[in-house]
């Protein structure tokens, strides 16, 4: 008999035992789930109220003038026309320069040599240009293009921004095609397929979803950029489609209006604010639909 009740006292305190961890376990992840969501409410919060105001103060500012007009002297009619197209030209000519750098390095470290000395410190030298401030890059390109040439210009702008591009391309590139199984290139190397055509007709088409939202992904970054370009492009107040020289953008227009007291310039700012936000957005839900639709 008394070996019976320990038996039942023994289990009776087991059943215990487990059902106080389970009670801990879930009061632990009440905790845990009640963080994360007040976590959550708090950015999405501060997230909405940014968006309001920008809609709210950037709408305000939009005009016919806004985007025929250049910037005005203060106190006066105006808009920001030099600055959207001296924004795009730049922005334009660093995606076309940084991308197929990015993209062919990426291609290299991922099939040609993705254990090499050279594979390793190009990544090492990537990771550091991905982590590097901005305003680190536009100083080194101030150093040897803008004091080398003892001025600024649009030119040394798309070469900053380009430096920004180029490493987000390079670990977007190289980290799809890791992700292309290995059996396709096997059966096309067994069929006698050249590396290069591999690469161009099976594993970068396989993975070129990734690569344009990488893309995508490093264009909307430059996009909002502003110190690189205070120490390379400067500003313009004036219209100019000359590369080799100072150019207005919309960071640094926004940056110069929003510090002003002049209420017109003031409203231009925000009114850049806008068309800056909606660009981004814009970009970010492209390569969502990228990325969801596949090729």
């Amino acid at each position: 008999m008394s070996s019976t009740a320990e038996k039942l006292l023994s289990a009776k305190t087991l059943h215990e035992t487990r059902a106080a961890k389970f009670a801990s376990r879930k009061r632990i992840n009440v905790i845990a789930l009640s963080m994360s969501l007040a976590a959550m409410a708090f950015g999405v919060f501060w997230l909405i109220w940014i968006l309001w105001e920008t809609l709210r103060l950037g709408v305000g500012g939009l005009a016919i003038a806004t985007f025929t007009e250049m910037t005005p002297p203060p106190n006066e009619a105006g808009g920001i026309a030099n600055a959207i197209f001296g924004s795009l030209a730049m922005v334009l000519l660093a995606t076309f320069v940084g991308t197929p750098i990015g993209i062919m390095a990426g291609i290299y470290l991922a099939e040609y040599n993705p254990k090499g000395l050279l594979a390793s410190v190009t990544r090492f030298v990537n990771d550091i240009l991905l982590s590097a401030p901005s305003i680190v890059i536009g100083l080194f390109v101030y150093a040897i293009a803008v004091a080398y040439f003892k001025s600024f210009s649009g030119l040394a702008g798309a070469l900053a921004l380009a430096l920004i591009v180029i490493p987000v391309v390079i670990r977007t590139t190289e980290n799809m095609l890791q992700l292309v199984p290995p059996g396709l290139r096997e059966a096309a190397y067994a069929l006698g397929t050249p590396k290069w055509r591999v690469i161009m007709n099976i594993t970068l088409r396989a993975a070129r979803a990734g690569v344009v939202t990488g893309v995508l992904l490093a264009v909307a970054r430059i996009a909002g950029e502003t110190a690189p370009l205070l120490f390379t492009a400067l500003n313009n107040q004036f219209w100019t489609a000359d590369m080799t020289q100072p150019m207005a953008s919309l960071p640094v227009t926004i940056f110069k209006f929003a510090m002003s007291p002049y209420e017109n310039w003031q409203q231009l700012a925000w009114a850049g604010v806008f068309l800056i936000t909606i660009a981004v957005l814009a970009l970010n839900i492209l390569a969502r639909v990228v990325t969801r639709n596949k090729f």
